[in-house]
């Protein structure tokens, strides 16, 4: 099987992003592995960000991300409150850092 013609049928599937929640053409979207390990592609399902949200998202440092993601109730809560939850969390990270803990 030719992989490169696999990959360019599935560029008009839509996916959803994961930061905002808009729907886009695979070919509009870029891959998101929350275990960092995009490269290796056995058995593994990715979630996707429009490449607007790519550009303004992907490059923070994402040390403990997905427990403050947990922890903030994503997918569990209204979007209201997972973002209040997320940043509460994030500003307690900071002041972490800065108080040098």
């Amino acid at each position: 099987m030719d992989f490169r013609n696999a990959w360019h049928r599935d560029t008009d599937a839509e996916v959803r992003c994961i930061a905002c929640g808009e729907t886009v053409t695979r070919s509009d979207a870029r891959e998101y592995d929350k275990y960092g390990d995009r490269w290796n592609r056995d058995n593994k399902s990715f979630e996707y960000l429009c490449k607007p949200c790519y550009r303004e998202y992907c490059h923070f440092d994402r040390s403990g991300l997905e427990d403050r993601l947990e922890a903030a109730g994503a997918g569990t809560v209204s979007r209201d409150a997972f973002l209040r939850r997320y940043h509460d969390l994030a500003d307690e990270t900071e002041q972490t850092r800065a108080d040098g803990r």
